[in-house]
């Protein structure tokens, strides 16, 4: 089946621009059952999503995040192929007004990620790749810069809410790294890696829809990644993964050591 990479980044793009944009900082949320927000703009950027989806590639399936986890598993556990779909990605911040969100797509084939789409609409920054063509930021290639940096001098992205209090005291006594960050919307964070406004990630838990097209992204443009266990950070499951990123070999290197992580490919 063929998919067209242009006509995907325009179903993103547009819905972004005209579901999200007119309700930025302007929508009321709501506290899903796992503690996550949720607002009308999730739904109707999903809803949209899914619509135009079906329309043009009626035989593969959508999983979206606003679904059951019994639809969801049951659709990844299916032969076919699957669009991941994050319709907002850092809701927290989009309805504070924090400008940080994404819209994220990824095409999942045999269980592995293919394609990926994230969507920044207030910077109109369409990050997208494929196995096929490679990574691009608004159709100009992208490449992940080598930062030259030792990890003592990198700037660290860094969600210290999920990870283990452990790690997360040792990071803050011992700060192996120069600053750090945190800004809400895992999708977007790996796609800020890939650009090298950032060095180094790491985050305790996120979803397959939060990570799947941002680090696949990440990965194609030249980056490195694994989970807290050193093992290959995509999954085929509904089961939370842990993340750890940098944007050359070097600083990986040096990361996954200060945090212990034996690196498997």
């Amino acid at each position: 089946m063929r998919y067209d990479l242009q006509q995907l980044q325009v179903i993103i793009v547009s819905a972004a621009r005209e579901e999200l944009l007119p309700r930025f900082a302007k929508v009321e949320r709501e506290h899903k059952a796992d503690g996550s927000f949720l607002t009308e703009a999730d739904l109707a950027v999903q809803e949209r999503i899914a619509k135009q989806l079906l329309q043009h590639w009626p035989e593969t399936v959508f999983l979206g995040e606003e679904m059951t986890a019994e639809q969801q598993a049951g659709l990844l556990a299916s032969d076919q192929p699957v669009w991941c779909l994050d319709p907002l990605d850092g809701t927290s911040n989009f309805a504070a007004g924090i400008p940080y969100f994404c819209v994220s797509l990824a095409l999942l084939e045999k269980g592995e990620v293919s394609l990926g789409i994230v969507y920044d609409p207030l910077r109109d920054e369409c990050f997208a790749a494929s196995q096929a063509n490679g990574a691009n930021l608004n159709g100009v290639p992208l490449h992940v810069p080598v930062s030259g940096l030792e990890l003592k001098h990198a700037t660290a992205i860094i969600d210290f809410k999920r990870l283990a209090p452990e790690l997360a005291t040792r990071l803050v006594s011992e700060m192996p790294y120069a600053s750090q960050r945190s800004f809400g919307s895992v999708a977007l964070d790996w796609c800020w890696l890939a650009m090298g406004r950032s060095h180094v990630y790491l985050h305790g838990r996120s979803n397959i829809w939060d990570y799947s097209a941002g680090n696949f992204i990440f990965n194609i443009a030249g980056g490195h990644s694994c989970t807290l266990e050193g093992e290959p950070l995509f999954v085929n499951a509904l089961q939370p993964r842990s993340s750890v990123g940098a944007v050359d070999v070097s600083l990986f290197r040096e990361w996954t050591r200060w945090l212990g992580i034996d690196v498997r490919s």
